[in-house]
């Protein structure tokens, strides 16, 4: 009785929790949905419709639709932030305002509502750098190169990488020798290797933190709602999820400045004039490869370009030092379609803009690779360092190129920390700009360069991580306080203004991976899983009731208990749901109700031998304990392997299938009893079969183990298929193999083989991969072109040529925005030092996960052979999977591919193939007990038809809710839904014919049982 009382209380007790957390959901859907209407009210008296407007203008209607959404998205912002701290609701302390209930609510992902995932690799090559004073030691600097190198293919932390590296060039040589005499003074050149790596690493450390608190702090500025920053410190990553995001090249900006803040004098176009004409005369011998280099390259510690501005991505400019700038063009290939252009001058337009001239944005990086190859870079000052101006901010395509003048010196004149204070403001014209004050030395340091600039006429180029903001001369001599102008908006002069107030980073970070999701895309998979959700909830609940009678009730009881509890406790641990979270609540309803199949079908078997109702039950719930605890601590270690392997909308599935699977013994165990106990105190007796349940499976005597042998050719044939499947290929998602990806939707459907030779010149000769999705009006476009080009305007450069090579499937005129809004879907960018990274984190889940079942199952058992046995069982399955996804992959109408929702499909598998096994194996061991003396063959045979009816039943009830999530719930889960079709249906074939059979042929004449006695043959009948 007093279990029962503390079920009945947490049962009442997370009823009221998980509607009180759920309630903050409704609250706030209820405010906004109304300041929605207010906005829309508001627009619609300010703005007329388009088509009144502009009649029979369509591109007019167009552009003019686009702006009144804007400003429809502007009002509502405003609207839901004057209304933050009105009352929506009341708590525990009293009244919730909207900004606190939101705070409270059930968060979607960005697959569900759009935004963007980032995570970042911070950089410790600067810091290695600055704490060795920046060393020039050429194997200092080997050793930083190969240990970046061998970064991609490595787990192991950059200070470790380093030390190795270095090493190998320095056998005896103390890193004492490299640290001593730093700034901090801690390491002296008597201190000893470990002594030096313990500080290299506490610096490492604490630059981590320090980045990860500046980051945070410009990521809170930046006024994004419940934004997720999650640091990775074992691996130097910082993952970043900034829901319903739209302005992306502005977070991205965000995220990479390092606030490296540098002011430099620059050379005026007249002062380079017979430099340009120099090079426009040797210009086209350049092309032709008839110029000789007949001067020496500049010095490389003072020349180079900085590109941060440009696509080449190349420089590491994160401590302000120009000898970490490369020479892009050494080692980068000049793009074809500009090398086409016969003279200099049909690159840059001399003279134009600011600088020495403005480049188109497809040009900027071919430009910088010409200008600084030998033959051509010797016709410009020693000293001189190019840059180009950031044009973006007003919405051009050109860009400025500018040209410094650095006196061969490493450190600007003025920097970053010379600033004191930065706030964004208006100009006299009512234009945006940063107002800065500088400190005392460095007061006198800009008086000294304005009083310079004012005289000489000589701009001076205010330059952010390499990009030049804007290069006034200065009227005068100026003291503190100045100005930095530029092409702002009101956003980029605050983002600019917050990020010299919040400081530079002393490891910079660079974006690995970026995925991002548009709105569309994400009402798209909210619908499909919605309706996937409700189809199989309703199918189950039929389900119970037409195979169970009156006692499915209860268990459809459990099953509602179960949802409700885990949306709950998902609301109230500020979990995120996306749309694998959302597989996995469908999945959720197919193993809920496993549990309470199986004890039906215990107590049916128990009544079917014609034991009394009250016994019955309670044999069942006794008998049925121990597999049902195996199948859900099986299936709960692989979700937690998932989980800590995982990343992103995957962690979010194992989330949701750990509360899941939890909730669902507690529900289908104790809540279930309790309810079951309450009918028969009442003297009210529940019907546990159907005229259809009494039919199926009744006095099963299946002889599988006689089969064992075709079994055993099947599964031979299935480890050839599964080997023959590694040469096959697979095809590999973009986390997997690195890239960027783009899901683009057309007005109808497009040629394919068409897009894809256009898409290849636009891209310079890259061959993308090019898969449909639905019909060939919605393709998934994964390119690796300018991959390794960390710059921060590298994924506009893609997306640009992107378009262009779209462009005749796309409406004529059609703008970027536009493209970018309407018919580009969603996006991923992966680069290979994390996609590496990803495929060993999924092969250590994979493995990691039978070693922990190998484990359980031999703890659990005591017998070697029920371990090896679940392995090849385990085995078989995963290579069957591995075999339908090499070999259909080109036959079936859309994608399968090798990524993380395949990995989360597989230890899903393993955890549920499990499920069927240990019931199997479980019946097994009791029957031996019971049936000391047959012949094993006789035992597993009874045990597998004893458990026939629940092995069916529970993979019937995932089969059904995988298959209407494969049918309904859209793209983003066909892949994992298909992956788990095949697990469920290989699961209970190895269950059957493969793990049990393997007991006959192991272990000689040894019983089967814990304490059973060897194999006996039965006696001879005597004549």
């Amino acid at each position: 009785m007093q279990l029962k009382g503390l079920v009945r209380f947490f049962t009442v007790l997370l009823i009221i929790y998980s509607l009180y957390q759920l309630s903050f959901t409704w609250f706030v859907r209820s405010h906004e949905k109304k300041m929605e209407a207010k906005a829309m009210s508001s627009i619609k008296k300010m703005y007329p419709d388009a088509k009144v407007k502009y009649p029979g203008n369509k591109d007019s209607q167009v552009i003019y639709q686009e702006m009144v959404e804007k400003e429809y998205q502007k009002r509502l912002q405003r609207l839901l932030d004057s209304t933050k701290d009105k009352t929506v609701t009341y708590g525990i302390n009293g009244a919730v305002s909207y900004k606190k209930a939101k705070a409270e609510e059930l968060n979607l992902g960005l697959d569900l509502q759009g935004g963007m995932n980032v995570t970042l690799e911070v950089e410790m090559t600067g810091l290695l750098r600055s704490l060795t004073n920046d060393s020039k030691d050429p194997n200092f600097l080997l050793a930083i190169q190969n240990a970046n190198n061998r970064k991609l293919n490595s787990g192991a932390d950059f200070v470790t990488l380093f030390i190795e590296e270095y090493r190998k060039l320095e056998k005896t040589r103390p890193l004492a020798s490299l640290f001593a005499g730093g700034a901090s003074g801690k390491i002296d050149i008597n201190s000893s290797d470990s002594k030096v790596e313990s500080y290299i690493r506490k610096e490492a450390n604490d630059a981590f933190d320090r980045t990860y608190n500046k980051l945070t702090k410009r990521i809170d500025q930046f006024g994004v709602a419940q934004p997720a920053i999650n640091p990775i410190k074992e691996k130097n990553r910082i993952n970043v999820e900034l829901p319903g995001v739209k302005d992306k090249d502005r977070v991205r900006k965000l995220l990479q400045t390092t606030a490296n803040l540098q002011f430099w004098e620059t050379y005026r176009l007249q002062d380079l004039q017979q430099a340009f004409i120099n090079v426009e005369n040797d210009f086209d011998g350049f092309l032709k490869g008839t110029l000789k280099d007949t001067a020496a390259a500049p010095a490389p510690d003072t020349t180079g370009a900085i590109a941060s501005a440009d696509t080449t991505g190349k420089n590491d400019t994160s401590k302000g030092k120009l000898s970490n700038v490369i020479d892009t063009a050494k080692d980068k290939k000049i793009d074809n379609a500009a090398a086409q252009k016969k003279s200099i001058g049909s690159i840059i337009q001399l003279g134009a803009g600011e600088g020495v001239g403005l480049v188109e944005l497809k040009d900027t990086s071919t430009l910088l690779q010409y200008l600084m190859t030998p033959q051509l870079r010797k016709y410009f000052p020693a000293d001189a360092v190019f840059a180009y101006g950031d044009a973006s901010r007003a919405g051009s395509k050109l860009y400025p190129l500018y040209v410094l003048r650095t006196y061969n010196r490493e450190k600007a004149p003025l920097e970053g920390d010379a600033i004191s204070k930065a706030e964004p403001q208006y100009d006299n014209a009512g234009r945006p700009i940063v107002s800065i004050e500088m400190t005392g030395p460095g007061a006198v340091e800009w008086g000294k360069i304005t009083e310079k600039s004012a005289r000489d006429k000589i701009p001076i180029a205010i330059v952010l991580d390499g990009t030049v903001y804007s290069a006034p001369i200065a009227e005068g001599k100026l003291g503190n306080r100045s100005q930095i102008t530029g092409n702002f908006t009101i956003e980029t002069a605050t983002d600019l203004a917050n990020i010299l107030k919040i400081g530079k980073l002393d490891a910079p970070a660079k974006i690995v991976q970026d995925q991002q999701v548009g709105p569309t895309l994400g009402k798209q998979a909210i619908l499909g899983g919605s309706r996937a959700f409700f189809i199989s909830f309703i199918v189950i609940f039929l389900l119970m009731l037409v195979y169970y009678n009156t006692s499915g009730w209860v268990a459809n009881i459990a099953l509602i208990l179960n949802l409700l509890f885990t949306i709950g406790i998902l609301a109230g641990f500020g979990a995120t749901l996306t749309a694998p979270g959302i597989a996995g609540l469908v999945l959720t309803i197919g193993m809920a109700v496993d549990t309470n199949v199986i004890i039906y079908e215990r107590i049916k078997e128990e009544l079917s031998k014609g034991k009394g109702y009250i016994p019955a039950i309670n044999e069942g719930y006794k008998r049925s304990l121990p597999p049902v605890l195996d199948a859900h601590v099986t299936t709960l270690l692989t979700a937690i392997i998932l989980f800590y392997f995982g990343l992103g909308p995957v962690k979010g599935f194992a989330t949701t299938q750990i509360i899941g699977i939890l909730l669902s013994l507690f529900c289908g165990i104790l809540v279930s009893r309790w309810v079951s106990d309450i009918f028969t105190t009442k003297k009210k007796h529940l019907e546990y079969f159907t005229s259809l349940s009494r039919r199926v499976f009744k006095h099963a005597k299946f002889k599988f183990i006689e089969y064992r042998k075709v079994a055993y050719v099947i599964s031979m044939i299935v480890l050839a298929l599964g080997i023959a499947s590694y040469f096959n290929g697979f095809d590999y998602g973009v986390e997997f193999k690195g890239g960027r990806s783009y899901q683009v939707k057309f007005d109808k459907p497009v040629d394919v083989e068409k897009v894809r030779d256009e898409l290849r010149v636009a891209f310079g000769g890259e061959n993308p991969v090019i898969k449909t999705i639905g019909d060939n009006a919605t393709l998934d476009i994964t390119t690796s072109y300018e991959i390794n080009n960390t710059n921060l305007t590298a994924d506009s450069i893609v997306e640009s040529k992107l378009m262009q090579g779209l462009k005749n499937h796309l409406p004529p005129g059609i703008s970027y925005d536009k493209f970018d809004s309407q018919y580009k879907q969603g996006s991923n960018k992966v680069l290979p030092t994390i996609s590496d990274d990803l495929k060993s984190g999924a092969v250590k889940a994979t493995i990691f996960a039978m070693l922990i079942i190998f484990l359980y199952i031999f703890v659990r058992f005591r017998d070697w052979r029920y371990s090896l046995g679940t392995i090849v069982a385990l085995l078989h399955d995963v290579l069957v999977t591995l075999a339908v996804f090499s070999f259909a992959r080109t036959i079936v109408p859309f994608p399968l591919e090798i990524d993380q929702h395949f990995i989360a499909a597989v230890l899903t598998v393993i955890g549920f193939s499990m499920n069927d096994t240990v019931i199997v194996f479980d019946r097994i061991r009791e029957d031996s007990r019971l049936m000391p003396n047959a012949p094993k063959t006789e035992v597993i045979n009874r045990a597998i038809n004893e458990t026939l009816s629940r092995t069916i039943m529970t993979s019937l009830t995932v089969f059904l809710t995988i298959l209407i999530l494969f049918i309904v719930g859209g793209e983003v889960t066909r892949g994992f839904a298909f992956a788990m079709l095949i697990g469920v249906i290989t699961g209970t074939y190895s269950s059957i014919f493969v793990a049990a059979p393997i007991l006959v042929d192991l272990g000689g004449k040894r019983g089967l049982g814990q304490k059973a006695v060897p194999e006996k043959k039965p006696a001879a009948t005597k004549a």
